[in-house]
């Protein structure tokens, strides 16, 4: 008997199944595109998106250059956004951006591209491109939309999508130290610094930054120790007096005793050649 009411039920789940999808076949093949629009609505706000996707695509033509452009490109732009498809969504809020720039979606086209982007954004180590076009889309709505109530979230993104680029920009530069490539790792390094002045991976950045500069110096060929020693004991000073505390100092000083001692070799091999 129980088996006999689940093969029942599950017949008439198909039957539903194939009621529906006969209903939207009907839709998709109609040619009354006002019908068709208000059914792309109702199937978005049920949440099925590839339905109201599929259905706003076929309209996009249709509404181009009429009054109703705009909706057509949000609602497909954002029946886009709840397939996962981040990048048509962004192409077609920019679309309604540029061809209605006073709809009344336009603030919230502009929020989206940024989260958009902000959703496409990938891992550290890897290109940030996207990253840059969260944050300057983000940016852009700020500095349209003051007050708006989004602004405060916008920035929280902004500085989410910012560390990731300060993280990248550490990971870059100890790429090259870990791989003792110091004379490319000081450069990195020094880029790094001056890029994300207030990184809260400062303290490690000027830590590998006069590593790199001391092992590049003890390493160097004569004609150039002295000048590298000199920009090590440099490094070494500048480390100290802003993070005189850190767990690195006792390293530093060794660095310290082997540049001063070298130095004063160097010096004292110039005064015996003179």
């Amino acid at each position: 008997m129980l088996m006999k009411m689940r093969n029942i039920s599950l017949l008439a789940l198909l039957l539903i199944v194939a009621v529906s999808c006969g209903d939207y076949n009907k839709i998709v093949k109609s040619t009354d595109y006002e019908y068709k629009f208000k059914k792309g609505i109702e199937y978005f706000e049920k949440g099925e998106f590839a339905r109201s996707g599929a259905l706003f695509h076929d309209l996009l033509s249709i509404y181009r250059v009429s009054s109703r452009a705009d909706q057509v490109y949000y609602y497909y732009a954002k029946s886009m956004m709840g397939q996962s498809d981040y990048l048509m969504a962004t192409q077609y809020f920019r679309s309604l951006l540029r061809e209605q720039p006073m709809s009344k979606f336009a603030e919230e086209s502009q929020f989206m591209i940024g989260y958009a982007s902000y959703l496409m954004s990938p891992k550290p180590l890897l290109d940030q491109q996207t990253t840059i076009n969260a944050i300057e889309a983000f940016q852009l709505y700020v500095n349209l939309y003051p007050f708006s109530d989004r602004v405060d979230e916008a920035h929280r993104l902004i500085d989410e999508l910012r560390d990731k680029l300060v993280q990248k920009s550490f990971l870059n530069a100890k790429l090259y130290y870990d791989f003792e490539n110091f004379k490319a790792a000081v450069v990195a390094l020094e880029n790094a610094v001056k890029e994300y002045p207030d990184s809260r991976y400062r303290e490690e950045l000027l830590y590998m930054l006069l590593k790199s500069r001391y092992f590049l110096a003890v390493n160097s060929v004569e004609d150039k120790k002295e000048v590298r020693l000199s920009n090590a004991l440099d490094e070494y000073f500048a480390f100290v007096d802003e993070f005189p505390a850190s767990k690195h100092r006792r390293e530093a000083n060794r660095f310290y005793t082997d540049i001063s001692k070298l130095m004063n070799y160097s010096n004292r091999d110039t005064n015996s050649n003179e």
